[in-house]
Protein backbone atom coordinates (compact mmCIF):
# COMPACT_ATOMS: atom_id res chain seq x y z
CA UNK A 1 0.00 0.00 0.00
CA UNK A 2 1.21 3.52 -0.76
CA UNK A 3 2.70 5.37 2.20
CA UNK A 4 0.31 7.67 4.05
CA UNK A 5 2.18 10.89 3.38
CA UNK A 6 2.29 10.14 -0.33
CA UNK A 7 -1.45 9.55 -0.29
CA UNK A 8 -1.96 12.72 1.71
CA UNK A 9 0.16 14.79 -0.71
CA UNK A 10 -1.91 13.45 -3.60
CA UNK A 11 -5.14 14.28 -1.76
CA UNK A 12 -3.94 17.82 -1.05
CA UNK A 13 -2.99 18.34 -4.68
CA UNK A 14 -6.29 16.92 -5.94
CA UNK A 15 -8.56 19.14 -3.83
CA UNK A 16 -6.18 22.07 -3.25
CA UNK A 17 -6.68 21.96 0.50
CA UNK A 18 -4.63 21.30 3.63
CA UNK A 19 -7.65 21.49 5.95
CA UNK A 20 -8.04 18.80 8.58
CA UNK A 21 -11.63 18.70 9.81
CA UNK A 22 -11.82 17.60 13.42
CA UNK A 23 -14.74 15.34 14.29
CA UNK A 24 -15.26 15.83 18.02
CA UNK A 25 -19.03 15.44 18.56
CA UNK A 26 -19.37 16.89 22.06
CA UNK A 27 -22.71 15.46 23.19
CA UNK A 28 -23.54 18.67 25.07
CA UNK A 29 -23.36 20.66 21.84
CA UNK A 30 -25.12 18.38 19.37
CA UNK A 31 -28.03 20.07 17.59
CA UNK A 32 -31.58 18.99 18.37
CA UNK A 33 -32.04 17.52 14.90
CA UNK A 34 -29.69 14.60 15.66
CA UNK A 35 -30.33 13.99 19.35
CA UNK A 36 -33.06 11.41 18.72
CA UNK A 37 -31.02 9.38 16.24
CA UNK A 38 -29.96 5.83 17.12
CA UNK A 39 -26.33 7.01 17.27
CA UNK A 40 -26.43 10.81 17.57
CA UNK A 41 -22.66 11.25 17.28
CA UNK A 42 -22.59 9.18 14.12
CA UNK A 43 -25.53 11.04 12.60
CA UNK A 44 -23.86 14.36 13.42
CA UNK A 45 -20.57 13.22 11.89
CA UNK A 46 -22.27 11.83 8.80
CA UNK A 47 -23.80 15.18 7.98
CA UNK A 48 -20.52 16.99 8.66
CA UNK A 49 -18.68 14.57 6.37
CA UNK A 50 -21.25 15.03 3.62
CA UNK A 51 -20.95 18.80 3.93
CA UNK A 52 -17.17 19.16 4.15
CA UNK A 53 -15.51 16.22 2.40
CA UNK A 54 -14.74 18.25 -0.73
CA UNK A 55 -12.61 20.60 1.40
CA UNK A 56 -11.08 18.04 3.80
CA UNK A 57 -7.60 16.68 3.29
CA UNK A 58 -8.31 14.43 6.28
CA UNK A 59 -10.94 13.90 8.92
CA UNK A 60 -9.55 13.86 12.46
CA UNK A 61 -11.76 12.30 15.14
CA UNK A 62 -10.45 12.62 18.68
CA UNK A 63 -10.75 9.33 20.56
CA UNK A 64 -11.78 11.10 23.77
CA UNK A 65 -15.23 11.83 22.34
CA UNK A 66 -15.97 8.16 21.64
CA UNK A 67 -14.76 6.24 24.69
CA UNK A 68 -18.01 4.51 25.62
CA UNK A 69 -19.88 1.61 23.93
CA UNK A 70 -22.11 3.78 21.75
CA UNK A 71 -19.19 6.07 21.07
CA UNK A 72 -17.02 3.29 19.67
CA UNK A 73 -19.89 2.22 17.40
CA UNK A 74 -20.24 5.81 16.22
CA UNK A 75 -16.50 6.06 15.62
CA UNK A 76 -16.39 2.83 13.61
CA UNK A 77 -19.18 4.00 11.35
CA UNK A 78 -17.60 7.44 11.06
CA UNK A 79 -14.26 6.02 9.97
CA UNK A 80 -15.85 3.69 7.43
CA UNK A 81 -18.01 6.42 5.97
CA UNK A 82 -15.22 9.00 5.80
CA UNK A 83 -12.97 6.60 3.94
CA UNK A 84 -15.79 5.75 1.52
CA UNK A 85 -15.79 9.43 0.52
CA UNK A 86 -12.09 9.15 -0.33
CA UNK A 87 -10.89 11.12 2.69
CA UNK A 88 -8.23 9.52 4.93
CA UNK A 89 -8.79 9.36 8.68
CA UNK A 90 -6.30 10.54 11.28
CA UNK A 91 -7.21 9.32 14.77
CA UNK A 92 -6.18 11.81 17.43
CA UNK A 93 -5.41 9.40 20.26
CA UNK A 94 -1.96 10.45 21.51
CA UNK A 95 -1.00 6.84 22.11
CA UNK A 96 2.24 5.18 23.23
CA UNK A 97 3.14 2.74 25.96
CA UNK A 98 5.58 -0.04 26.71
CA UNK A 99 5.83 -3.47 25.11
CA UNK A 100 2.69 -5.43 24.52
CA UNK A 101 0.44 -2.50 25.45
CA UNK A 102 1.81 -0.40 22.62
CA UNK A 103 1.41 -3.30 20.22
CA UNK A 104 -2.26 -3.47 21.21
CA UNK A 105 -2.69 0.25 20.70
CA UNK A 106 -1.07 0.01 17.26
CA UNK A 107 -3.79 -2.35 16.05
CA UNK A 108 -5.93 0.75 15.52
CA UNK A 109 -3.89 1.31 12.35
CA UNK A 110 -5.77 -1.62 10.83
CA UNK A 111 -8.77 0.71 10.68
CA UNK A 112 -7.43 4.27 10.29
CA UNK A 113 -4.76 5.87 8.13
CA UNK A 114 -2.76 7.79 10.72
CA UNK A 115 -2.56 8.45 14.45
CA UNK A 116 -1.14 10.98 16.89
CA UNK A 117 1.48 9.69 19.34
CA UNK A 118 3.18 10.78 22.55
CA UNK A 119 6.99 10.49 22.23
CA UNK A 120 7.67 10.85 25.96
CA UNK A 121 8.31 7.12 26.48
CA UNK A 122 10.92 6.97 23.73
CA UNK A 123 11.55 5.07 20.50
CA UNK A 124 10.68 1.58 21.73
CA UNK A 125 7.19 2.68 22.80
CA UNK A 126 6.55 4.00 19.28
CA UNK A 127 8.06 1.08 17.39
CA UNK A 128 4.79 -0.82 16.74
CA UNK A 129 3.44 2.32 15.08
CA UNK A 130 6.59 3.42 13.26
CA UNK A 131 7.03 -0.09 11.84
CA UNK A 132 3.76 0.32 9.92
CA UNK A 133 5.25 1.75 6.74
CA UNK A 134 1.85 2.58 5.23
CA UNK A 135 0.57 4.54 8.27
CA UNK A 136 1.15 8.14 9.34
CA UNK A 137 2.57 8.83 12.80
CA UNK A 138 2.28 12.39 14.14
CA UNK A 139 4.40 12.90 17.27
CA UNK A 140 3.50 15.60 19.78
CA UNK A 141 6.18 18.27 19.59
CA UNK A 142 5.02 21.81 20.51
CA UNK A 143 1.36 21.59 21.34
CA UNK A 144 -1.24 24.36 21.09
CA UNK A 145 -2.34 24.46 24.74
CA UNK A 146 -0.89 27.16 27.05
CA UNK A 147 0.56 24.58 29.45
CA UNK A 148 2.59 22.97 26.69
CA UNK A 149 5.44 25.29 27.60
CA UNK A 150 5.71 23.75 31.08
CA UNK A 151 7.69 20.82 29.69
CA UNK A 152 8.19 21.45 25.98
CA UNK A 153 10.19 24.65 26.48
CA UNK A 154 12.43 23.38 29.26
CA UNK A 155 16.11 23.94 28.50
CA UNK A 156 18.34 20.91 28.09
CA UNK A 157 21.93 20.58 29.22
CA UNK A 158 23.19 21.29 25.71
CA UNK A 159 21.23 24.55 25.56
CA UNK A 160 18.45 23.28 23.34
CA UNK A 161 14.80 22.99 24.28
CA UNK A 162 12.73 19.85 24.78
CA UNK A 163 10.48 20.45 21.76
CA UNK A 164 13.52 21.01 19.56
CA UNK A 165 14.99 17.69 20.70
CA UNK A 166 11.68 15.96 19.96
CA UNK A 167 11.80 17.34 16.43
CA UNK A 168 15.36 16.07 15.98
CA UNK A 169 14.47 12.62 17.29
CA UNK A 170 11.44 12.43 15.03
CA UNK A 171 13.69 13.07 12.07
CA UNK A 172 16.07 10.34 13.26
CA UNK A 173 13.16 7.90 13.67
CA UNK A 174 11.77 8.55 10.19
CA UNK A 175 13.33 5.49 8.56
CA UNK A 176 10.05 4.58 6.86
CA UNK A 177 9.10 8.08 5.83
CA UNK A 178 5.97 7.95 7.98
CA UNK A 179 6.74 10.42 10.79
CA UNK A 180 5.19 13.85 11.19
CA UNK A 181 4.89 16.32 14.06
CA UNK A 182 2.11 18.08 15.93
CA UNK A 183 3.06 21.75 16.20
CA UNK A 184 0.47 24.29 17.28
CA UNK A 185 -0.58 27.45 15.47
CA UNK A 186 -0.79 29.24 18.83
CA UNK A 187 3.03 29.38 18.96
CA UNK A 188 3.97 30.71 15.50
CA UNK A 189 7.62 31.43 16.39
CA UNK A 190 8.13 27.86 17.54
CA UNK A 191 6.25 26.62 14.49
CA UNK A 192 8.73 28.42 12.26
CA UNK A 193 11.68 27.15 14.32
CA UNK A 194 10.59 23.53 14.02
CA UNK A 195 9.95 23.84 10.28
CA UNK A 196 13.47 25.21 9.76
CA UNK A 197 14.82 22.33 11.83
CA UNK A 198 12.99 19.51 10.03
CA UNK A 199 11.96 20.59 6.52
CA UNK A 200 11.10 17.04 5.48
CA UNK A 201 8.53 16.21 8.20
CA UNK A 202 4.84 16.98 7.60
CA UNK A 203 3.10 18.89 10.37
CA UNK A 204 -0.36 18.60 11.84
CA UNK A 205 -1.02 22.15 13.03
CA UNK A 206 -3.88 22.46 15.56
CA UNK A 207 -5.09 25.59 17.28
CA UNK A 208 -6.62 27.42 14.31
CA UNK A 209 -10.19 28.53 14.93
CA UNK A 210 -11.57 28.39 18.47
CA UNK A 211 -8.08 28.51 20.02
CA UNK A 212 -7.18 31.64 18.07
CA UNK A 213 -3.99 30.33 16.49
CA UNK A 214 -2.15 32.06 13.65
CA UNK A 215 -3.72 30.63 10.49
CA UNK A 216 -1.27 32.44 8.24
CA UNK A 217 1.76 30.95 9.99
CA UNK A 218 0.05 27.58 10.06
CA UNK A 219 -0.40 27.60 6.30
CA UNK A 220 3.11 28.87 5.69
CA UNK A 221 4.87 26.19 7.72
CA UNK A 222 2.57 23.13 7.77
CA UNK A 223 3.74 21.52 4.55
CA UNK A 224 6.93 19.51 4.22
CA UNK A 225 9.08 19.30 1.13
CA UNK A 226 7.04 16.28 -0.03
CA UNK A 227 3.85 18.35 -0.24
CA UNK A 228 2.15 16.88 2.84
CA UNK A 229 0.94 18.87 5.84
CA UNK A 230 -2.29 19.70 7.64
CA UNK A 231 -3.95 22.56 9.48
CA UNK A 232 -6.75 21.42 11.76
CA UNK A 233 -9.91 23.16 12.81
CA UNK A 234 -12.56 21.39 14.85
CA UNK A 235 -15.02 23.57 16.76
CA UNK A 236 -14.57 26.40 14.27
CA UNK A 237 -16.03 24.12 11.58
CA UNK A 238 -18.35 21.56 13.12
CA UNK A 239 -20.03 24.03 15.48
CA UNK A 240 -19.93 27.03 13.17
CA UNK A 241 -23.72 26.99 12.95
CA UNK A 242 -24.47 27.27 16.68
CA UNK A 243 -25.32 30.96 16.46
CA UNK A 244 -26.79 30.81 12.99
CA UNK A 245 -30.23 30.19 11.56
CA UNK A 246 -28.72 27.96 8.88
CA UNK A 247 -28.32 24.22 9.29
CA UNK A 248 -25.17 23.18 11.07
CA UNK A 249 -24.08 21.22 7.99
CA UNK A 250 -24.35 24.28 5.74
CA UNK A 251 -22.45 26.38 8.25
CA UNK A 252 -19.75 23.73 8.52
CA UNK A 253 -19.35 23.60 4.74
CA UNK A 254 -18.93 27.37 4.58
CA UNK A 255 -16.43 27.40 7.46
CA UNK A 256 -14.33 24.61 5.91
CA UNK A 257 -14.38 26.30 2.51
CA UNK A 258 -13.44 29.69 3.97
CA UNK A 259 -10.56 28.18 5.94
CA UNK A 260 -9.31 26.38 2.85
CA UNK A 261 -9.34 29.59 0.85
CA UNK A 262 -7.59 31.54 3.59
CA UNK A 263 -4.86 28.94 4.05
CA UNK A 264 -4.30 28.71 0.32
CA UNK A 265 -3.32 32.36 0.20
CA UNK A 266 -0.27 31.63 2.35
CA UNK A 267 1.00 28.22 1.29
Amino acid sequence: MTAFFDRLADRIADIDSIVSVGLDPDTDRLPDEVRDADLPRWEFNRRIIDATHEHAAVFKPNAAFYEDPEGWRALERTVEYARETGVPVLLDAKRADIGNTSRQYAKVLDSVDAVTLNPFLGRDSLAPFLDREDAGCFLLCRTSNPGGADVQELELADGGLVYERVADLASEWNDNGNVGLVVGATTPDELRTVRERVPDLPFLVPGVGAQGGDADAAATYAMATNGAGLVNSTRGIIFAGEDSERSYADAAEEAARNLKERLNRYR
